[in-house]
């Protein structure tokens, strides 16, 4: 049976969580600071660990920081239950080390979510020792043979819409595959504005840019629609491209294609004319959603602007430009495109 070790010191919280765990088929053991958590760990080593962040004698931040720091308990998957929702405490948290970080009130659903998804941490590793002392990682001739291999040897995420699958700043442990759905890239300035760098479609590799565990992500990945994602561990990942030279090669031309196309919409961003620049973000939105221009694109004027490199009132202005040109329609969040050629034509 999966074990869970609870650190919490609200005794009726605590005791309410345990009873849902239990009912979902766990063994918990319980904690009331963090103290007492930090040993109970290397006690029972369990197999994942929820741990509250303000409590007494040690807060979770100094115990997941105690737990790092011993082989035992070093690898154990750690979820973060807080009622502090704040951006700078998450991605403290997450830059610690955490897996995931859960804000309080929670759903037991989202709570036996996280705890599932979370544990994909331990079966990681346990696979990549499979694949490492056993089967063979040579063989593979392409970006396809790499992608069938996260098929048959990844771990199954779900992200619902608008969930955050890593932060920029936090450490990077896996390397991800698209099976549905798509996932956008972002970096944030020191005024907290969103700048789109990636959009990612079904079939779609993300996460590479770190091929090591002490590296920290780039950018704050998140499902703009419901995604299913196969992922792979960063120390595997890089075993394979070890040992598959031509696949390394594959991907480096990947990662090159990549650049060229931020490089090509940084130079929109600065050359462009604001017409131009919303056409050819709405007609790459449509491209990255795998739909026909014509049909409705779902998605926030926030997002729009930051990947066409202008100001969400001025991107709302050019939409109402086009609306009144009989180039497309608008309704909410819903843009559909009445004048494709006319459209294309601005690009």
């Amino acid at each position: 049976m999966t074990s869970i070790l609870l650190i919490e010191d609200d005794l009726v919280l605590r005791e309410n969580i345990a009873e849902i765990l239990e009912l979902s088929n766990y063994k918990v053991y319980m904690a009331s600071n963090g103290a007492v958590g930090v040993t109970l760990a290397n006690e029972i080593v369990p197999d994942i660990i929820v741990c509250d962040i303000m409590m007494p004698e040690r807060d979770g931040y100094d115990t997941l920081k105690m737990l790092s720091k011993n082989e035992i308990t070093k690898y154990i998957p750690f979820i973060f239950l807080s009622a502090k929702t704040e951006h700078k405490d998450v991605r403290k948290g997450m830059n610690m080390g955490a897996d995931d970080y859960i804000t309080k009130p929670f759903t037991e659903e989202e709570l036996i979510n996280a705890i599932e998804s979370r544990l994909a941490k331990a079966l990681i590793l346990k696979d990549f020792n499979t694949v490492a002392n056993g089967a063979t990682l040579e063989g593979m001739k392409s970006i396809n043979d790499l992608k069938n291999f996260f098929d048959d040897n990844g771990t199954y995420f779900t992200f619902q819409k608008n969930t955050t699958i890593y932060c920029e700043g936090g450490h990077s442990n896996y390397i991800y595959l698209i099976n549905k759905g798509i996932v956008k890239c972002h970096q944030s300035d020191e005024q907290g504005k969103e700048l789109v760098t990636s959009l990612y479609k079904e079939d779609d590799l993300f996460g590479y840019t770190s091929f090591t565990t002490s590296v920290l992500n780039k950018a704050t990945a998140i499902a703009i629609e419901d995604v299913h994602l196969t992922g792979i561990s960063t120390v595997l990942f890089n075993e394979l491209l070890s040992d598959n030279p031509k696949v390394a090669l594959e991907l480096m031309q990947l990662i090159s294609d990549d650049l060229l196309i931020v490089k090509n919409q940084l130079l929109e961003m600065a050359y462009g004319s604001v017409n131009k620049k919303t056409a050819k973000t709405i007609l790459k939105f449509a491209e990255k959603l795998n739909r026909k221009p014509e049909d409705p694109i779902n998605i926030s004027r926030s997002d729009l602007a930051s990947v066409a490199g202008i100001a969400t009132e001025t991107l709302i202005r050019t939409l109402t430009r086009f609306k009144k040109e009989g180039i497309i329609t608008a309704d909410g969040r819903n843009i559909r495109v009445l004048d494709l050629e006319k459209l294309k034509n601005m690009t």
